[in-house]
């Protein structure tokens, strides 16, 4: 009888010896993404007003990109890209609110199969198919996300399974319209807000973007307590924390825009094990796409051969390197018509636009903003400025090249001048290049507006779809 209590407990130390030191070995993951929130509007990206310590504190700490970029300014051709490791027109996902095909292979499935227990907490916009690489997560599934989304995302770790890696992937609400937070924590004054040039600066506009402010402060808010959860779990040294938004402001000129405004994104990463700390700066080019392979390299976990995104944990352990010299973006159907496409490196950012006789001005709950109609009393009154007019002009260039270093908000388009011709050509054949590697289309009958482009208001139209980039006619 003691010799089988012997071996019976001998077994039982065996497996969670085995367990414990591949939960050690192996590093977590806490993917944090919110929503609708710009590049620039985060502390350690510049903004002089709005409060996000807790965010700053991991870009102090860790490393902070400053040339990340999306591949879709919205929000579910956004996350789809993310996390399937392919861009929007290659995975059949490209318009809004299209979920994921079965056919393709979110990351974290890969991350559950090789060892690791993945949650995912907070707004989804995945598709039902997207469930399957998650062993626990809130998407239809009988949990209240509260109205940022961060509800559940200190609940989740704490019940998390302590013998095996983990990954997370927290999703957040803030900053989506309409706003939620004007009462919560920290409340921002209208009269110290920044107000972009190509808005109207009245006091609806302060307002208006004051209430974002204290919708990017409540998500910074929840990322410090998620910070806080894993300390007290004694887990955060073997933890990589990832913080980025999904696209641009809800804003006009920024969400579904193909400009630095809509697709530059703020991406914080912090690790002590796996990056280089003490506030490490890069001005490596980066893509969404090169998330998947990237986490995956850093958990042993071979990336499949479909991904179309290139791993930066070289980066990570060297902010001079560079992964690539260009990125690219799209931007399809989300409220309304829309084909666009977009190359940007270092220096240049080059825009095809298949729809130059449609206005581009964005979603549909930018139209309904208090700063869209600030800026429609100053087009009534003829007083608009050339930064302001931009959200209105139709026909719209077919193309358009900007010098982001000495443009960095894209205001100058260079297409037409003769100096740049030679650039022109080359940025064009950039594109053109990966359109063709990625199985890019321009179908004739893409997806019709749904909603009024001035008003914002739903259409008394049928809902159908039309044919998806990426997809036969």
């Amino acid at each position: 009888m003691q010799s089988f209590v012997k071996h019976v407990l001998l077994i039982v130390c065996f497996y969670f010896f085995t367990a414990t030191t591949y939960a050690a070995e192996f590093p977590n993951f806490v993917f944090i993404i919110a929503d609708d929130i710009g590049w620039n509007d985060i502390g350690c990206y510049g903004n002089r007003v709005v409060k996000t310590p807790h965010i700053d504190r991991l870009s102090a700490e860790g490393m902070q990109f400053n040339n990340a970029f999306l591949t879709a300014s919205s929000c579910s051709p956004s996350r789809c890209s993310i996390i399937s490791g392919k861009y929007p027109h290659s995975n059949g996902a490209a318009e809004l609110h299209t979920p994921l095909p079965e056919s393709e292979i979110p990351f974290p499935l890969l991350l559950k199969q090789n060892g690791y227990y993945t949650a995912h907490a907070g707004k989804w916009h995945l598709g039902n198919f997207t469930h399957r690489a998650f062993d626990r997560y809130t998407d239809n599934n009988g949990y209240n996300n509260g109205d940022g989304g961060e509800a559940n995302w200190v609940r989740f770790l704490r019940e998390r399974p302590k013998d095996k890696p983990f990954f997370f992937w927290l999703a957040s609400l803030d900053a989506h319209r309409p706003w939620g937070a004007d009462t919560f924590h920290i409340t921002f004054d209208p009269r110290e807000v920044e107000v972009p040039m190509y808005y109207a600066d009245t006091e609806e506009t302060r307002q208006d973007i004051a209430s974002y402010y204290n919708e990017i402060a409540r998500f910074d808010y929840y990322v410090g307590k998620v910070r806080e959860e894993l300390e007290r779990q004694g887990v955060l040294e073997n933890t990589v924390i990832i913080v980025m938004s999904d696209n641009g402001s809800p804003f006009p000129r920024c969400k579904t825009r193909v400009y630095d405004s809509g697709m530059k994104t703020p991406f914080v990463v912090y690790g002590p094990k796996k990056i280089r700390t003490g506030a490490q700066k890069t001005e490596s080019l980066i893509s969404a796409v090169d998330i998947a392979p990237t986490i995956l390299e850093l958990a042993g976990v071979n990336a499949p051969d479909s991904y179309q995104g290139t791993s930066f944990s070289a980066v990570l352990n060297d902010p001079e390197k560079e992964i690539r010299s260009e990125v690219f973006s799209e931007h399809n159907w989300h409220d309304y018509e829309a084909h666009e496409r977009m190359v940007r490196t270092q220096k240049y950012l080059y825009v095809l636009n298949a729809r130059p006789a449609l206005a581009n001005g964005g979603p549909a709950d930018s139209k309904k903003s208090p700063t869209q109609h600030a800026l429609n009393i100053v087009r009534d009154e003829e007083r608009l400025t050339p930064a302001q007019a931009d959200v209105f002009v139709t026909p719209r260039p077919a193309e358009e090249l900007f010098d982001v270093e000495k443009d960095p908000l894209q205001l100058l388009n260079l297409a037409s001048l003769p100096d740049y011709q030679e650039v022109l050509s080359e940025m064009r054949a950039l594109l053109n290049n990966w359109r063709k590697e990625t199985g890019d289309t321009t179908p004739e009958h893409l997806t019709p507006d749904w909603y009024d482009r001035e008003t914002g208001g739903p259409l008394k139209v049928k809902r159908v779809r039309g044919t998806m980039p990426g997809q036969k006619e």
